[in-house]
């Protein structure tokens, strides 16, 4: 149903300014705790200028007043994603996308059809498939030759911690049985010691650093395909992920051209054989890249790797492989580099999955406090798929915001048939904790890992607060139900509390007199819906410092 815009007119008295637009006749959730529920926000050039019932914002209304009929609809701040990778999500959205497919043969079939609407000799590259499609996680470059013989391909997984590659693809990179795997990554060997074809973690970068670069421009759209996407969903606030100077770049430009509907934070890539020696050049890149809506104040630190592929960091040995798995640093390492970050200024921004990778993130973040002197840094660790019991209390003593992607906490076929079985029982039982965190005090932030995962805040909101997959056609059991938290959280989690991870907490992420005009009108209201609805809510309409950057067709 199409929201009614109409021109209203108004007694009120001419002594008063009337409002450029007003929200009337639904549910407004402010996430504002000195009134936290409305009926009616009234809007003046960037700024929300009244917040109360329909009575009350009637004198606003004049001639040229746009007046929106909520008619039960729902009002919310716009969202707020703190863990996304936008530039390189928007290329690859041209690029072959595997992220749906759940057969061998429904992946095969995609990769055919697209290698041949594709340029013949030219590098073939595709993203999304799932690892557990594959038997151990690990399809052959037997199958990708079958599929595109004679040419290179590269195919990223879902994750973004494996590479699927075909036979001229390693014979380009000079990939072969004599070469050693890299410190930071591992080559899947057949039982004769050849290569496989998949490669995880950094051994990806055998083949990736030989790609053919993308184009400045080529980023620019991207960026600008990826922010429009965000904005049909509600989002006007992003922490990118990682960036290098050309990611950099992208925002830079759109900033520039007065085309970037968002608010941005970039985390700075730190390479952890680097260490300390790169903070100079970061620092100059923050220096370079501050603008009107972009700066890149955050510093990107990969602490370890993923389950599925036994690269993340756990305290006690996988079942299988019986090791911990590896880190990017060791301790004193991590220490050293956090101390320097902080004391450059930086918001230090972890991934971190396994529980010995979080224990060392919160380790050197306490380190950096003591040397430093305990500031407002509001540093934040992303994922946590593990967190040992002893460290949940930690993220609340140490201000360190707790960065969840609440949508992969429900039991897939990730955790059912990679995770669970290398794990075990008493670990499986634990993870992404997000209510353990929230109980013990911590704070709940909400990032998507876009492209890893889908972009839609109302997914992960369902999640978190049923732990279901958001798509069952039938009723589901929670998994792990203690770790569920509340809708208001998960509310707060991807509104006041982005906002306030990002230093923007004074301008948005609330509804509220004086703050940013940054709202969304979804098609129902989310507390009166049963909450495995949450995600077949629909963005109408969103608006970015009052200003319309997406609307639904049917708005008229």
């Amino acid at each position: 149903m199409a929201l009614a815009l109409v021109a209203a007119t108004s007694c009120a008295s001419s002594t008063h300014d009337y409002a450029d637009m007003v929200f009337r006749g639904g549910p407004v959730y402010t996430v504002d705790s000195t009134l936290p529920r409305a009926s009616a926000v009234g809007v003046t050039g960037t700024r929300i200028v009244f917040v109360g019932d329909d009575s009350g914002v009637a004198r606003l209304i004049g001639p040229k007043t746009r007046v929106i009929e909520l008619k039960g609809r729902m009002l919310l701040p716009a969202f707020h994603d703190s863990h996304l990778h936008p530039v390189t999500a928007g290329i690859r959205m041209n690029e072959c996308a595997l992220d749906d497919l759940t057969t061998p043969a429904q992946v095969a079939d995609s990769i055919a059809k697209c290698a041949k609407a594709s340029p013949s000799g030219a590098w073939f590259r595709g993203h999304g498939w799932q690892l557990p499609v594959f038997p151990h996680a690990n399809p052959s470059r037997a199958l990708l030759d079958s599929l595109i013989p004679g040419r290179p391909a590269y195919v990223r997984a879902a994750d973004g911690h494996s590479a699927w590659v075909n036979s001229r693809a390693l014979e380009l990179a000079h990939v072969t049985a004599q070469t050693k795997d890299p410190r930071d990554g591992r080559i899947e060997r057949d039982p004769a010691g050849n290569p496989s074809g998949t490669l995880r973690e950094g051994a990806a970068d055998l083949i990736s650093s030989i790609l053919p670069k993308t184009t400045p421009e080529q980023r620019v759209e991207g960026l600008t395909r990826a922010v429009a996407y965000a904005n049909s969903l509600g989002i006007i606030g992003l922490q990118e992920a990682s960036a290098d100077s050309d990611i950099l770049v992208a925002y830079q430009t759109l900033d520039q051209r007065h085309a970037l509907n968002a608010r941005v934070i970039a985390s700075i890539y730190v390479d952890p054989a680097a260490g300390v020696s790169q903070l100079p050049q970061m620092i100059r890149l923050r220096d370079q890249f501050a603008g009107n809506r972009f700066r890149a104040t955050g510093a990107k630190i990969f602490a370890d790797g993923v389950v599925e592929a036994r690269t993340s960091a756990l305290l006690e040995p996988y079942l299988d492989t019986h090791d911990r798995g590896p880190a990017n640093l060791t301790p004193a390492g991590f220490d050293s580099l956090a101390i320097a970050l902080d004391k450059a200024g930086f918001q230090i921004h972890v991934h971190a999955i396994g529980d010995r990778a979080v224990r060392m993130a919160l380790d050197a973040i306490e380190a950096a406090q003591r040397a430093n002197g305990a500031h407002d840094a509001r540093d934040h660790i992303a994922h946590l798929e593990m967190i040992d019991t002893l460290d949940l209390p930690r993220f609340k003593a140490l201000g360190v915001y707790a960065n969840f992607q609440a949508l992969w906490a429900f039991r897939d076929s990730y955790i059912r048939d990679l995770t669970e079985p290398v794990l075990g029982p008493e670990r499986s039982s634990r993870l992404y904790p997000l209510g353990g965190v929230a109980a013990a005090g911590g704070t709940i932030v909400g990032g998507s890992d876009w492209g890893v995962s889908s972009l839609n805040p109302l997914e992960a909101i369902e999640v978190g607060a049923t732990r279901c997959d958001p798509a069952a056609t039938v009723a589901c059991v929670s998994w792990l139900p203690k770790e569920r938290v509340s809708l208001d959280e998960m509310i707060a989690a991807y509104t006041i509390v982005g906002a306030r991870l990002a230093f923007e907490e004074k301008i948005s992420g609330s509804i509220t007199v004086g703050k940013a005009a940054d709202l969304i009108v979804l098609d129902r209201d989310l507390f009166a819906i049963p909450p495995a609805q949450i995600s077949e809510a629909h963005v109408l309409l969103t608006l970015f410092d009052g200003r319309d950057v997406y609307h639904d067709a049917s708005v008229h």
